[in-house]
């Protein structure tokens, strides 16, 4: 009996997706993300001529901006034919949006940071109605921020795209990596929190319900953890929880989990998971 017991309690350390819950999200299965260019995050781009999950990595940053001092990119998205990288850079200067429409022209659209804002340009979400932009700041926050959907609700790359509103979240969260869209008043987001002292997990998957859809004008968001993401790999230590996607084609969520130490270029993982 003792070794079959250690023996389960071995299988369930090499398989960490054993004992992971993300409540009502179940794993149906995973491909491997490449550190270089699938490490940051992904986007599901839907265009009359096919659609495409597009990932952003370490080495998708185009020399043409990293010259130019926005060497980060964060996790993409996209909605209505439009495809958004969010990209910092470490001078407090401005926030980019590098912006590929529908016909597959790219335009840039850059943000002046406001005086109580964080430099930090984690993602980018499109909301349902194509009009409105959700982005991310690292660290302990209790709001995520709403621009005007560059390309659409603005549409000059010259002017500056200005902050236009806050999602106010009832409780702070840690290291927000990524969130997406599965309604119009519905976020799922993933989060790298090491330390799991704000809901009692580390790397959790959060839903945040809205009080209405995003626009104009503040709304308030009450965000829940739904429990530990995947943490499976053959190398022990910190995992790195990152980007994340819903495809509402089939109802599919993806997210991306670097794995600790060398096995970050072996066995990270693109974990998609279906509603129970």
């Amino acid at each position: 009996m003792r070794a079959l017991a250690v023996a389960a309690a071995l299988l369930l350390v090499l398989a960490g997706v054993a004992s992971a819950s993300t409540g009502p999200w179940q794993p149906v299965g995973s491909d491997v993300a490449r550190p270089l260019d699938e490490s940051q995050g992904l986007a599901v781009v839907e265009r009359p001529g096919g659609t495409a999950v597009r990932y952003t990595g370490v080495g998708t940053v185009p020399p043409s901006l990293s010259s130019r001092g926005w060497n980060h990119v964060g996790d993409p998205g996209a909605g209505h034919g439009y495809y958004v990288e969010p990209y910092q850079r470490d001078d407090r200067g401005a926030k980019l949006f590098r912006v590929e429409a529908p016909d597959g022209t790219w335009a840039e659209y850059t943000h002046a940071l406001e005086p109580w804002e964080a430099s930090n340009n984690s993602f980018a979400a499109v909301s349902p109605d194509g009009r409105w932009l959700l982005a991310g700041e690292w660290g302990t926050m209790d709001r995520l921020l709403v621009h005007p959907m560059p390309g659409i609700a603005h549409p000059d790359p010259a002017a500056n795209l200005p902050y236009a509103s806050a999602v106010r979240l009832d409780r702070p969260v840690r290291d927000i990596q990524g969130c997406d869209f599965v309604t119009a008043t519905q976020l799922l987001c993933s989060s790298d929190d090491p330390e799991g002292s704000l809901f009692g997990v580390t790397k959790p998957l959060l839903q945040v319900d809205l009080a209405g859809p995003v626009g104009g004008a503040d709304v308030t968001g009450t965000v829940t953890a739904l429990g530990q993401l995947p943490l499976e790999s053959g190398c022990s230590g910190a995992f790195e929880a990152e980007g994340i996607d819903y495809d509402e084609r089939d109802g599919t969520l993806r997210v991306v989990v670097l794995s600790p130490s060398i096995c970050v270029a072996f066995d990270s993982k693109t974990w998609r998971f279906r509603r129970a």
